[in-house]
């Protein structure tokens, strides 16, 4: 009898495994949707963001270490960042994509940068499958995979230009790398789960919430008497793995005007309040977002089964799966406001949901007819659908469209500002750098501006209409060129 009896003997293997197969690619098809629209989509503005730091890698070479993108505004930092600074995440994505574009420059940015993002949401979900049937069996795991396949807030969020699905391939394949270390003692899986952890942790820091489940996996070792000397000793040494983010975060010191602001992330105020455990803070959590838009409501039902008949699950699934919530329950509890602010910010618990849908569901269909299970997994999806729908539309084509013709008609060297109130989206479509918003035309004119582009025809406009030579002028969008006053 195996330490772990619950445990699969049969290792990571994809042989003969037809229904995984066919549930990896469905999930891959499904994120090819609108996979070529311009960024314009839901959180456009985070996604120029990330795309433009590619962008200026391909145009300028690859410097790892001096990120820039488009914004030269105060609007992040407080700071003007006439630099063009961009000090978050670790840019070794941006890098490699931009080696990649520059090496093949037929190759579509965006679409280049999207499928990364869904190819690292396939590894999401094969580790999950591994995971879960460790704890679980081979069942569970098919079922937490295919919901991290189908559902809709899922797929939306795995074909996104944002770090966050790749941070999320990285530290769930850490974590059952990690696992299966623990059970196999194979130093291989040991050395994948640090090397893993650690670009995670580069990638998003948020990754450090899960060092609960680390300390489950640990635990249930411990309990089963399995655990060697040296995997407690190795496993100490875990944490070394976050030695390249403490660097990076001294690192970007030096350059303040590219670091965006991030107080408000955790106690941002809301009606002169920290929405932490407030009303606001479970609504937006708890119902608009878990309850409403990632299980579209029926999927709660699922959790059902669990909470009330918790005692009858095995002792590792409660350990481990229930780690996995404390984690998420202290990232929202830290990360309160930006949780609230933004719903990209959930991707990190998207696993432990499927998870727990897959068990409950499990669990459920030993109570009701299957069809009624499959019933309610169905309008699960169905009712997130019709709210995660709405992130594909495109609202302002205009934005493209005009941006083409800046890149047509304007020297691509040339400083833009491109007012959209803040909103990065604008300005990317151009491809050029500067504001993406207006007013002080004369210091930005002072700091570098030459031309200006917009797509609505107020105030501002009519005054610059009347100071500044017209490049164009379409029902659509004007640009205007600063150089040359009238």
């Amino acid at each position: 009898m195996p330490a772990w009896p619950w445990l699969s003997t049969s290792g990571i293997k994809m042989k003969n495994n037809k229904a995984l197969l066919a549930i990896v690619a469905l999930a891959f098809c499904l994120r090819l949707f609108y996979i070529s629209d311009p960024v314009l989509e839901w959180h456009s503005f985070r996604q120029a963001d990330t795309a433009s730091i590619t962008y200026e890698y391909v145009q300028n070479g690859v410097d790892i270490l001096h990120p820039r993108f488009h914004d030269f505004s105060n609007i992040a930092s407080g700071k003007d960042n006439l630099e063009g600074y961009r000090m978050v995440e670790f840019p070794w994505i941006h890098a490699l994509l931009a080696s990649i574009l520059r090496l093949v420059p037929q190759f579509s940015l965006v679409v280049a940068s999207r499928l990364f993002s869904v190819l690292f949401s396939l590894v999401t979900l094969l580790s999950l499958y591994f995971f879960v049937k460790l704890f679980s069996n081979k069942k569970t795991a098919l079922l937490a995979a295919a919901t991290f396949a189908l559902l809709p807030y899922a797929v939306f969020y795995s074909r996104v230009i944002l770090p966050d699905p790749i941070m999320l391939a990285l530290s769930t394949a850490s974590l059952t790398f990690f696992a299966y270390w623990l059970e196999r003692n194979k130093w291989w899986q040991y050395l994948a789960s640090f090397v893993l952890l650690g670009l995670a942790a580069l990638t998003k820091p948020f990754v450090l919430f899960l060092a609960p489940v680390y300390l489950a996996l640990l635990l249930v070792k411990l309990l089963a008497r399995s655990l060697k000397k040296e995997q407690f000793f190795w496993s100490l040494l875990l944490p070394v793995s976050l030695v390249p983010l403490l660097w990076w975060r001294n690192w970007i010191t030096q350059f303040p005007s590219g670091i965006p602001a991030s107080d408000w992330l955790y106690n941002g105020l809301i009606n002169g309040k920290a929405p932490r455990f407030q009303p606001v803070w479970f609504r937006w959590l708890g119902y608009e977002r878990v309850m409403k838009l990632i299980l579209g409501y029926f999927g709660t039902v699922f959790f059902l089964p669990i909470l009330l008949h918790w005692k009858k699950l095995q002792t590792t699934e409660l350990l481990v799966y229930g780690s996995w919530w404390v984690s998420i329950a202290a990232y929202f509890t830290v990360i309160a406001r930006g949780n609230i602010q933004h719903d990209y910010y959930q991707i990190l618990a998207l696993p432990i949901i499927c998870i727990t849908v897959a068990k409950g569901a499990m669990l459920l269909a030993k109570k009701l007819p299957p069809v009624v299970v499959a019933g309610l997994y169905l309008l699960m999806l169905l009712f997130s659908y019709n709210l995660v729908k709405e992130y594909y539309k495109i609202n302002h084509w205009e934005y493209q469209r005009a941006g083409q013709r800046v890149q047509e008609l304007v020297p691509k060297d040339a400083i833009v500002i491109a007012p959209a109130f803040g909103d990065t989206s604008f300005l990317f479509q151009t491809r050029h750098r500067g504001w993406p918003i207006g007013f002080e035309i004369d210091k930005k004119i002072a700091m570098g501006a030459q031309y200006y582009v917009t797509t609505s025809y107020d105030d501002e406009a009519r005054m610059l209409e009347s100071q500044y030579e017209t490049v164009e002028k379409t029902p659509e969008y004007l640009i205007f060129n600063l150089q040359n006053p009238l």
